[in-house]
């Protein structure tokens, strides 16, 4: 009956599913069949069909009594399956006879549970806890959620994501707290950096016991107000330390913030997710490590010293304090172990206007009970230092224009730049002599510039110079400045070259920088030592690359002509230079520069033969170690200044492995490369030249290899013995000559459950053989254990193990009837006649020996017989 009740549920299966009743038909095989969890029962899988007459049809294997078949084919559940991580079901399939015997088959059909997501995620807590304390920086974490989901992990019926629902109290709408959705980290968020606030609490200082009534009632009045004459004990007041106290014990009863998190299967992106709430209960603890800084100190302050600038306090009363300087100054900065900081003399802020003191609490031990602070103190400025003056001496030209500035006065003050302090006022004072009039020349008031203010022509011949005197105020220091003006002459001559052309002079393209080419020379007819007959000399042509220069000889006025930057052949060999001679002072109307004020050189340079060139000095090159012999690694290039041919060589290919083309430069693999023997290959290619001196020129090259994965983890021993008497597992260690992402750590298994043994990893290259029962006598057993790298890469090894009974030393007892090497009969018989018949010649030689002497010691009697 119930099979012929699974036609119409296969079809409102298949309607629901979408899923045409020909997908779930099909003739008996070996098949795979996918069959998701928790469904309905009874629930139709699949209808087979066979080639043979058949009765009946017969299922068999792992049924678990949940799976059948009907007599027209239909597999189907009785019970809903459940998934777990790689279970599946192995079914036998066949069909029958009337009479019972097999027609077809049997076929393996093998189900695969499929998981469905109809587990919620679970918080590893009911509630959880976290502390945190006020100006602590945002991003940071301080506590974690957790959940866990026991759908497929390798489906997003497992993948969860965390998020805040609400925040208890939430003042502005303004979340203070944030929750990586991957990891479930929470932590402040800059607003919550900004605004957490711990509520009041007690505080202690150094020597005070935290909680002792004695302390309590000496800081009643710090916190409690207003106050009576009731005893401390029927006073209400005195309750408010006696909590607050009682909340610096257990915050988390009474939390500042109650987060709502929520975590989401599905990624948490599917409408269907399933979900699980929990609370994290946040207290906000008082943190006194906070920094008093900036403090600004005005410089040269009065007063007695040291002197107190700020306290700095650490959450823990115990702690120790000590400064450290940043810079290498003097340090006029200590500090007690109240962490009371004073100045111990004076600040100049011309000398340093910023100090950065960093304060350390730590215990008796030297242990950091805090993070280093940071108080930067600023030396504030003081209008201390008066305005200085340079020398100034400047020149104006007989027939200066009106207007023209002739310089500005050289006046600086050591105060704080861009403040009033160190704003200086120009006034002129006096002007000597005051011929032909006064007041020649004006200053600005606010920058000093000095201008020609009266329209009289200076006459050189009659005052050769001005003397002039300055105010120069801060507003509270004035200085007194000078400043010479020179009356120099009319510049009505130009410079005049004593060649026109100094001919042609050759060098050597490779000659030094700052050798000398030649020296030129032209003189100027006007007033020496003015700027009207200092002559200054340009190169205008002949140089585009500017590697020459001139340099003046100012007692000489001659101008040495040099090389500024390396000359090169092959850029410029022939430099046809113009030179002009000018005045710094212009010219007066009328009077223009000509041909006298010019003069020409050629300049040669002498070919040198110089070595070839690389492009770069050091190469690194990569190169995966599993390369094809005979792929180009690299292409060396260089360049011979003289175009001559370049041939190169290598040296330093110790493993032979690589061959350099000696005309194209072109670096191959000639032999399989092995990181494992080699990490890099540091090569030196040589460039040289094939005519002429032959010069070289040297590269550097490194190639390093890459790893590929071309080694599997293998046992270190494959062979143990494991005492009956404590069943001390055995370690089993494996290496893998190939670096990360391919060494380690390993996975070992065993290719299918055993009853005996089992594997328990250890750490990234070890783990346990353990034996699960004791054996009732010894016994060889021989593991087949799977080693596998990071990467996956491993192959089936066999260790030999020896079960036994073992000796007090701990190795195996082998009883004499258990060795391997015991003789028969007539081995042993052998051995014994070959021992007799060694010891019967051994006795045959030695009284042979014996007799020997005796004959010998008769033959020497007889002699001293006959002398007698």
């Amino acid at each position: 009956m119930r099979g012929a009740h699974l036609l119409p549920l296969t079809l409102l299966v298949s309607i629901a599913h979408g899923i045409g009743l020909e997908e779930k038909k099909g003739p008996l095989q070996h098949l795979v069949l996918d069959v998701p969890e928790a469904t309905p029962v009874p629930y139709a899988i699949y209808q087979f069909t066979s080639k043979a007459e058949a009765e009946t049809y017969h299922v068999s294997g792992e049924t678990e009594g949940k799976i059948s078949i009907s007599s027209d084919g239909w597999l189907f559940l009785e019970e809903a399956l459940k998934w777990s991580l790689g279970k599946r079901y192995n079914l036998q399939i066949e069909t029958h006879s009337e009479d019972g015997e097999t027609v077809d088959g049997p076929y393996s059909v093998v189900l695969q549970v499929e998981d469905v997501n109809n587990n919620p995620p679970v918080f590893s807590e009911n509630q959880y806890s976290g502390r945190i304390r006020e100006h602590s920086p945002a991003g940071v974490t301080f506590v974690q959620v957790f959940a866990t989901d026991e759908d497929d992990p390798n489906t997003l019926n497992a993948q969860l994501r965390f998020s805040i629902v609400s925040q208890i109290p939430n003042p502005g709408k303004v979340l203070y707290f944030d929750i990586n959705p991957e990891t479930g980290e929470i932590f402040t968020t800059e607003e919550g950096a900004a605004n957490l606030r711990a509520k009041p609490t007690i505080s202690y200082s150094r020597g005070e016991v935290p909680g002792s009534p004695d302390v309590l009632k000496r800081k009643f009045e710090d916190y409690c107000t207003p106050k009576n004459n009731l005893p401390l004990e029927s006073n209400p007041f005195y309750t408010c330390v006696e909590r607050a106290e009682r909340r610096e014990v257990n915050l988390l009863q009474d939390p500042d913030y109650a987060l709502i998190v929520r975590v989401e299967d599905m990624g948490g992106e599917a409408p269907n997710s399933l979900k699980s709430t929990t609370r994290v209960n946040i207290a906000i603890l008082q943190n006194l490590w906070v920094s008093p800084g900036p403090i600004t100190l005005r410089e040269n302050l009065e007063g007695i010293y040291p002197m107190y600038l700020a306290t700095v306090r650490a959450n823990d009363p115990t702690a120790l304090y000590r400064l450290v300087q940043k810079e290498r100054f003097a340090f006029p900065f200590t500090i007690n172990q109240d962490g009371e900081i004073y100045v111990t003399n004076p600040l100049d802020r011309e000398q340093k206007d910023m100090y950065i003191l960093v304060v350390l609490a730590e215990d008796e031990q030297g242990v950091e009970l805090e993070k280093p602070m940071e108080i930067p103190v600023q030396v504030a400025d003081l209008n201390d230092n008066p305005p200085v003056c340079d020398e100034a001496v400047f020149e104006v030209q007989e027939n200066e224009p009106l207007g023209n500035l002739v310089g500005v006065l050289p006046a600086h003050d050591s105060d704080k730049e861009g403040t009033l302090n160190s704003l200086l006022v120009y006034t002129l004072l006096s002007q000597v002599p005051t011929e032909p009039a006064d007041k020649l020349f004006s200053i600005d008031q606010g920058n000093g510039e000095i201008k020609v203010a009266n329209k009289n022509t200076f006459k050189r011949k009659e005052v050769p110079q001005y003397e002039l005197t300055f105010n120069v105020s801060d507003g509270v220091h004035t200085t007194e400045c000078k400043a010479i003006i020179k009356v120099i002459d009319l510049n009505n001559e130009i410079p005049i070259f004593e060649k026109g052309d100094y001919g042609t002079h050759s060098v050597p393209e490779l000659a030094e920088l700052g050798t000398t080419l030649l020296t030129i020379k032209a003189t100027d007819a006007d007033d020496p030592g003015t700027g009207s007959s200092k002559v200054e000399y340009h190169i205008v042509e002949g140089d585009p690359h500017n590697l020459l220069a001139i340099e003046v000889d100012e007692a000489t006025g001659e101008g040495r002509v040099y090389i500024a930057q390396p000359l090169d052949y092959e850029l410029q060999n022939v430099f046809n230079l113009k030179i002009d001679a000018r005045n710094p002072e212009p010219l007066i109307s009328g009077v223009e520069y000509d041909d006298r004020a010019t003069t020409v050189v050629v300049i040669q340079l002498v070919d040198v033969d110089e070595p070839p060139t690389f492009e770069v000095d050091n190469l690194n090159v990569n190169v995966p170690e599993n390369i094809t012999v005979g792929t180009i690694i690299m292409t060396a290039e260089a360049k011979d200044p003289e175009g001559k041919t370049i041939n190169y060589k290598m040296e330093g290919d110790e493993h032979n492995w690589l061959e350099l083309d000696a005309g194209s430069g072109e670096l191959k693999t000639k032999a399989a490369l092995d990181r494992e023997t080699v990490e890099k290959i540091s090569l030196t290619v040589i460039a040289y030249e094939t005519e002429g001196e032959k010069q070289e020129a040297e590269m550097k090259v490194d190639i390093h290899l890459l790893d590929v994965n071309d080694n599997y983890p293998k046992l270190e021993n494959t062979q143990g013995f494991i005492c009956i008497q404590d069943m001390t597992p055995l370690t089993l260690t494996a290496v893998d000559k190939d670096g990360d992402p391919y060494g380690e750590p390993f996975t070992f298994s065993m290719n299918r459950k055993s009853p005996n043994f089992e594997i328990k990893p250890l750490d990234g290259n070890s783990a346990q053989l353990i034996l699960k029962k004791k054996p009732s006598s010894d016994i060889n057993a021989t593991v087949p254990i799977n080693i596998k790298d990071k990467a996956g890469m491993g192959v089936t090894q066999k260790f030999d193990v020896r079960i036994c009974n073992c000796t007090k030393l701990g190795y195996c007892y082998i009883e004499p009837s258990a060795h391997g090497w015991k003789l028969g009969m007539s081995g042993t018989i052998g051995i014994l006649a070959g021992i007799f018949g060694f010891i019967t010649l051994l006795m045959i030689i030695v009284i042979y020996r014996i007799k020997k002497k005796d004959q010998k010691r008769g033959a020497s009697t007889g002699e001293a017989k006959a002398m007698l």
